[in-house]
């Protein structure tokens, strides 16, 4: 590793820093980048004081863009592959961003949406967040938080849940502001992850940001973005008011390509959040560290991704590398400092499932070059909008391409197939809620999924761990406990009542069902379970014993 800043002489003390992350929002929805209607005046300001990288990549959806962040590995290997189907889970024993800084003597903070897990050992504060300020599952109406609202609603606080009011974009950079305020009150370095759930639907938005929007489709995701802006004008603010801004390395990014806003602006590019065109997983990335002597800011061209970003600040700040910490992505740290102006010549892979992970369903990415789902080739310096498929005029690039990628995938091994469990009966989780999102092989995360009651008959089923032997109870719902409807409700427009009159959970070769009714409002069953991996499956019944669905929601405690 080469010397960072910190190592110098005369070194500056540890620098902070702050990643700040939005949810959806593509690299057409910045005023900055040409949206013709779209006013992002602070971020544009920001854009102008920092070093950009215009070629940065992500995963095309959040859960593995996220756990590429905080891991440096490829989604494919750190086992966070998908938002849902028990594949949002980073594997056991890789050490997370965040348990690095704390193990290099930073403060560690999160204020937003996590997204890789919401039960033991999976939240942000088991990866190593000494501060974690957050919501569940995707956000607000995902199946973790059903009846959620982004306007007075409820947020976690190290596992507690708790009231916010007013708008949670201003809750989340409150929050990270205050405990920022506090670490310089303490000359504490600090490692601030700001990921907010905006601008993701529902776009449910203040009137004031929405209004000078009105009549545009869609008017809700504009005004998200400018209450972001808004927030990011605070918070510039609050950094030079404070001190910390100096010695804050600032990196701004969004997590994956463009959503709502792309029928009116995508910047020239082709495709949205889950392709593999340059508009799933092209995103911005702006670094900006005043004391830091970046250089003048400016545009680097070369193909980054987002892997890179931890090794790059470890770098900068001089945090040690876990000795068995094995990252895909790679320091730009020389890039930054103006020590070199090229990478060395390397090729990425783009690639995450939305359900079953399938082998050329990806983006390899060299120098101008794309291989998109290993059929189709562009040149994106010549062709940005990938209108000219190039694979049969250029099949040296196609090959080349297409081998790369196949020494990719053979490496990885059977372990990409490997489902990493859920604890349950954990001293630090005493109370586990399973949400049908994290079903295998289902696609069941949001409270239209639940209310339609996807997943057939049986849903589908968990895949844990239980952490120690003894006597468990396990309470099934059709609908979250925070709602207390029976189980025979309806919830909303669009949703399915179910005639239920009996319960029935499979789980470590034992088979335990239950009487109930329509009025109920959950089924208890208990039973003794061995410690060790296994797979737990609840569904519902009717009166005379045909399955009807499965069920949504799982409460388990050891008793």
């Amino acid at each position: 590793m080469a010397n960072s800043p910190a190592d110098t002489p005369g070194a500056l003390k540890k620098p902070n820093v702050l990643i700040v992350l939005t949810d959806d929002q593509g690299y057409g929805d910045f005023s900055c980048h040409g949206n013709p209607v779209l006013k992002t005046p602070n971020l544009d300001r920001l854009r102008e004081t920092c070093v950009r990288f215009t070629n940065f990549h992500a995963a095309p959806m959040c859960t593995p863009s996220r756990g590429q962040l905080m891991t440096g590995m490829d989604a494919v290997r750190n086992g966070a592959t998908s938002v849902t189907g028990g594949r949002s889970f980073i594997r056991r024993g890789i050490a997370l961003m965040p348990e690095i800084f704390a193990a290099g003597g930073y403060r560690t903070g999160i204020f937003g949406k996590w997204h890789l897990g919401d039960y033991y050992p999976h939240r942000p504060m088991d990866k190593g967040f000494q501060e974690a300020v957050y919501h569940l599952g995707w956000g607000f109406t995902s199946a973790a938080e059903f009846a959620n609202t982004l306007v007075d609603g409820r947020y976690f606080h190290g596992g507690q849940e708790k009231r916010f009011t007013g708008h949670c974009t201003d809750l989340w950079f409150n929050q990270a502001m205050a405990w920022m305020r506090e670490r310089k009150a303490r000359s504490e370095p600090f490692l601030c992850y700001l990921p907010t759930n905006a601008p993701h639907a529902p776009h449910v938005e203040l009137e004031e940001f929405v209004k000078p929007y009105e009549g545009l489709e869609p008017a809700g995701f504009f005004g998200m973005i400018a209450h972001i802006d808004r927030n990011m004008g605070r918070l510039e603010k609050f950094l030079e008011e404070s001190g910390l801004r100096d010695n804050t390395i600032l990196i701004f990014m969004t997590d994956n390509g463009g959503t709502a806003g792309v029928k009116l602006f995508n910047a020239g590019l082709r495709g949205n959040k889950r392709t593999y065109y340059e508009g799933g997983h092209r995103v911005p990335c702006w670094v900006g560290w005043p004391a830091g002597r970046l250089g003048p800011p400016r545009d680097i061209d070369e193909p980054t991704q987002n892997q890179d970003i931890l090794p790059t600040i470890l770098e900068l700040c001089g945090v040690p590398k876990p000795p068995k910490a094995a990252f895909d992505g790679a320091s730009l740290a020389d890039l930054l400092l103006g020590r070199s102006k090229r990478l060395p010549d390397r090729t990425l892979v783009v690639q995450y499932s939305q359900a079953r992970l399938e082998k050329w369903e990806c983006a390899v990415i060299w120098n101008q070059w794309r291989l998109v789902n290993g059929q189709e080739l562009y040149d994106v310096r010549a062709d940005r909008a990938q209108s000219n498929n190039l694979a049969a005029t250029r099949p040296e690039i196609t090959e080349k391409l297409r081998a790369y990628y196949g020494r990719w995938w053979s490496q990885l091994g059977e372990k990409i197939y490997e489902f990493v469990p859920i604890s349950i009966g954990a001293v630090r989780q005493p109370l586990v809620a399973l949400f049908s999102s994290d079903w295998q092989d289902v696609y069941c995360d949001s409270a239209g999924a639940v209310r339609s009651a996807v997943g057939g008959p049986r849903g589908g089923h968990w895949n844990i761990l239980v952490e120690r032997e003894g006597d468990y109870e396990i309470a099934l719902r059709r609908w979250p406990r925070e709602i207390d409807l029976p189980l025979g409700a309806q919830s909303g427009p669009q949703s399915k009542a179910l005639p239920i009159k009996a319960a029935k959970v499979s789980v470590a070769g034992l088979e335990v069902s239950a009487q109930t009714s329509p009025v109920e409002k959950e089924v208890i069953l208990r039973l003794r379970l061995p410690a060790g991996r296994t797979q737990l499956q609840a569904w519902f019944q009717d009166g005379s014993g045909q399955d009807l669905s499965g069920a949504f929601y799982a409460y388990i405690e050891r008793r």
